[in-house]
């Protein structure tokens, strides 16, 4: 399966303007530590998933599962919230690690 989509994922602990900043911070971290992959996915596609994981611990976690499963991420620490990490890029080859994550920013389910 081709997936030509960039996935910035953020912690969901964080107010809605950080987790803008840091999918900001997340893409552009990606973009300088691969660019051959990020011209490659921006001509390509330019599509882009905005996904969240629980807290800091889980970003871990899944920068790890990619850096294990070969796929090219970046990280990105947040000098304003201590240097904790608030925001992975993962390329489109790591679709299947980002598939059951949720889509950030979405409101809540109403009851």
């Amino acid at each position: 399966m081709t997936v030509d989509k960039l996935f910035i994922v953020t912690r969901s602990d964080l107010p809605p303007g950080a987790i803008a900043a840091q999918s900001v911070h997340a893409a552009l971290a990606f973009a300088h530590e691969h660019p051959f992959e990020w011209r490659t996915w921006y001509l390509a596609s330019n599509n882009i998933v905005l996904l969240s994981v629980k807290d800091e611990a889980e970003l871990v976690r899944l920068s790890e599962r990619a850096r294990d499963a070969g796929v090219s991420f970046a990280v990105f620490r947040e000098p304003d919230f201590q240097n904790t990490v608030t925001g992975v890029a993962i390329a489109p080859a790591g679709w299947k690690l980002v598939s059951s994550l949720p889509l950030a920013l979405r409101p809540p389910k109403a009851a």
